[in-house]
């Protein structure tokens, strides 16, 4: 299940589990005992807080002691939660060790290590003593699994306020948590699987958001086929110093898939692009002179000069679907005008910042955006009526009216100059060839993301990969859907 709830409608399914006698708790605790035994863990340490992720991780122990496995439960507080305290009772009278305090007990050569501290109620940082605590844990020399999310993360959002454990997996419960997969919380809670306790599927409200998950079968084509069914794509931008940015956008936009793209840089001293012949330059003066084309795309080397905020007051005139960049939106952010004509504008408006350029937008700090990133790209949806890609690791698009989506693919190889002037060109080709823009934004995110793990597995690790060397891959995770 890839659809993400909010807290409170994760609260209302435990309460309808418990009316209807559904032990959550012991089938919690069954799913991490079964996760850690299938990885044959010899040597297990459980840190168990006081509350109900306590008592999941308590249960747990009592399971994993059943089954033959060596496990030691730490408790720096007593469970205050009944479940919890009947679970340390069986621990006792299966005659578990367990160690009480803020010190954990000294190494013993765990396999792994269980972080049940706290849960997803916790949206705030962690008081003392637990800050010590989890700092302890994150010392120990094992990996860790989280249950449900990794402690002091906000499981909503992926803001870590304060100390946080790092986990190297983390078993989540019931449904996704998008605080999982986006922000900061990408690293702390690593390899996330879902276990979803066998809470029947038409329990569940609609959901608030959805892991990004493209269908097959949106670029398929017919052998019948010309090059005027798969759109034309105009970028704009290319100052001087700049020119390589716009041409990665076109470049990009013919990787996947428009079947023809026209580039119009500021700087006219470019008449042909040798690596990419199949670009048509364009000198932009006025709208009169605007290629023919069905998307526009408008940002990568722009610049903020006057020609370039000209520009971005014509375009956003014209009566097409306008994808909005780099420069392009810092200008919307710089003058209010332009972003009033934005928010008026009837035809489909993409727009994709960076955190920066997100927090210029909103009038805020990039700390702000960063702490919860899905309401950052929801408001900048709401306020110009557009569809939005909030760029960074799980890369959120928000879209008026529509639950939002957290991409999961992609990752550092991809943190380098040019991929954002890629990602353009990709989602601009996509709503040449005829998807919504919700839909283009999701698939070439989706996609982008795929050619840059591509490129890691094959190189053994992240290092290197230049945007324009990304093109071959992002056609071939294009053509998955084709």
């Amino acid at each position: 299940m890839n659809a993400f709830y909010s807290l409170a409608a994760l609260r209302a399914i435990e309460a309808r589990a418990e009316a209807d006698g559904i032990d959550l708790m012991a089938r919690a605790a069954s799913a991490t005992a079964d996760w850690l035994v299938a990885r044959r863990a010899g040597r297990i340490l459980i840190a168990a807080g006081p509350g109900n992720n306590g008592g999941d991780a308590l249960w747990a122990a009592c399971l994993l002691q059943d089954a033959r496995v060596d496990v030691t439960v730490w408790l720096p507080a007593p469970p205050t939660a009944s479940a919890g305290q009947t679970a340390l009772a069986a621990l006792a009278e299966r005659g578990v060790p367990v160690v009480h305090g803020a010190t954990p007990p000294a190494d013993q050569g765990w396999d792994w290590v269980v972080d049940g501290l706290f849960g997803i109620g916790l949206a705030r940082p962690l008081a003392t003593p637990w800050d010590a605590v989890v700092d302890a844990l994150n010392a120990l020399d094992a990996p860790i699994l989280a249950l449900d999310t990794p402690s002091g993360l906000d499981a909503m959002t992926g803001h870590a306020a304060g100390a946080v454990v790092r986990a190297c997996a983390t078993l989540t419960f019931l449904a996704a948590k998008p605080g999982l997969a986006t922000g900061a919380g990408v690293d702390y809670a690593g390899d996330v699987e879902l276990a979803t306790l066998g809470v029947p599927a038409d329990w569940w409200p609609a959901p608030l958001g959805q892991v990004c998950a493209p269908v097959s079968g949106l670029l398929a084509r017919e052998r019948d086929s010309h090059k005027g069914r798969f759109g034309t794509v105009c970028v704009i931008g290319g100052a001087p110093g700049m020119l390589g940015a716009v041409l990665l956008a076109g470049r990009a936009a013919l990787a996947a898939g428009a079947g023809k793209v026209y580039v119009c840089p500021i700087d006219a001293r470019l008449f042909i692009d040798p690596a990419a012949p199949e670009l048509m330059i364009h000198e932009l003066d006025d709208e009169a002179h605007l290629p023919d084309a069905d998307v526009l795309a408008l940002g990568p080397g722009l610049g903020q000069h006057g020609a370039a905020r000209a520009l971005v007051d014509m375009l956003i005139g014209v009566d097409k679907p306008l994808l909005l960049d780099a420069d392009a939106l810092n200008l919307i952010a710089a003058y209010a005008s332009l972003g009033q004509r934005l928010a008026a504008r009837q035809a489909p408006t993409l727009l994709t910042p960076h955190p920066r350029e997100a927090a210029r937008l909103l009038g805020c700090d990039t700390t702000t955006v960063q702490t919860d990133r899905i309401a950052a790209a929801r408001d900048l949806a709401e306020r110009f009526g557009a569809t939005v890609v909030l760029k960074g690791a799980g890369s959120v698009i928000a879209h008026p009216g529509a639950p939002f989506l957290v991409n999961t693919t992609g990752g550092p190889a991809l943190a380098v100059a040019g991929q954002g002037d890629v990602l353009t060109g990709a989602i601009a080709a996509l709503i040449a060839q005829g998807l919504s823009a919700r839909d283009a934004a999701a698939l070439a995110v989706h996609a982008h993301g795929l050619a840059g793990d591509d490129y890691t597995r094959e190189m053994g690790g992240p290092i290197g990969l230049a945007a324009g060397a990304l093109l071959p891959r992002l056609s071939r995770m294009l053509n998955r859907y084709s």
